[in-house]
């Protein structure tokens, strides 16, 4: 299906398929500090127009739909909210909470049924000092009424601006069990608790936490009327070989998550002038998806060749 895309200025991407708005991609900057100001794609829909995120819940006012995060980074926090201290559980502490600036975009093309925008972005500590340059790449395509889904592709290229070392962490690293949380980050609408996650080799369950798997799917059940949507989270080949490896992290019951987490049990540290490299897929499915139909479309709908 052609999509069509609305872009106000300074503001957001709206791209809209079959006349159902599929995601809302915000890069205005938030004006809640303590929330670390970074952009976001909310809502998310599935073809039908079903609606498969959520903005700003009660119980974590920094979760907003799909962004890219870090929520432990050489002492800063881009995740938002309150930050875990070893020893002292959460703590509320302004001081530390980062943001990431939108500097613009280097490529915009529209081709029929597909979009692609590169990006530019620059980390800054609560401070005001710039400590990384992004360039961002996300491609919107595959939206195919007979699979009932689209994608949506996410890459991300950081640069260490510092004179010294970036080190990227987690919860888990800091001392807290299987709470390894950073990266890119999806938050699912409250109703989508206690939900079913899938991931390869016909693994099922929360005991995936922490656990490896080119892919995880969450399959989640609306309120109002009678149906389930899936989403499908898929590492890229390359990923196999980036600065770190990643685990997933993901829960079901409060608060419907799923990251790919690239540091949940270890920090890696990025020298100064040095870069690294990831790229993921989401797959925004109407339906309760089971392993084989997640298997089959990701066969059906390989990466393209990384650029």
């Amino acid at each position: 299906m052609s999509l069509t895309v609305t872009h106000r200025h300074g503001e957001r991407i709206i791209v809209e398929s079959g006349g159902v708005e599929l995601l809302s991609y915000v890069y205005k900057p938030d004006p809640v500090a303590y929330e670390a100001r970074k952009p976001y794609a909310h809502p998310l829909r599935t073809l039908a127009g079903n609606v498969v995120s959520a903005y700003r819940p009660n119980d974590h006012r920094w979760h907003k739909g799909l962004q890219m995060t870090a929520s432990h980074l050489s002492g800063q926090n881009f995740w938002g909210g309150h930050t875990y201290v070893p020893g002292d559980w959460y703590q509320d502490l302004p001081e530390v909470i980062g943001s990431m600036r939108h500097d613009g975009f280097t490529e915009f093309e529209v081709d029929g049924d597909r979009l692609a925008f590169t990006e530019r972005l620059t980390w800054i500590e609560h401070g005001g000092d710039e400590w990384a340059s992004e360039r961002r790449r996300i491609i919107v395509h595959s939206a195919e009424p007979d699979e009932g889904a689209w994608a949506l592709d996410w890459s991300i290229e950081l640069t260490n601006t510092r004179d010294e070392y970036l080190r990227f962490g987690s919860p888990t690293t800091a001392g807290r069990e299987l709470a390894g949380y950073t990266g890119l980050h999806w938050r699912g609408p409250r109703e989508f608790a206690g939900g079913q996650v899938l991931a390869s080799g016909g693994r099922t369950g929360e005991e995936l936490m922490g656990e490896q798997s080119p892919w995880l799917a969450f399959v989640g059940e609306h309120d109002e009327f009678d149906a389930h949507s899936t989403l499908v989270f898929a590492h890229a080949p390359e990923n196999d070989d980036a600065i770190h490896e990643s685990h997933w992290f993901v829960r079901t019951t409060a608060t419907p998550t799923v990251a790919f987490s690239w540091a949940f049990f270890e920090e890696f540290a990025l020298p100064p002038g040095e870069s690294f490299r990831y790229r993921y897929r989401v797959v925004l499915a109407d339906g309760a998806w089971d392993h084989e139909r997640v298997e089959r479309y990701l066969k059906t709908h390989p990466f393209e060749e990384a650029s």
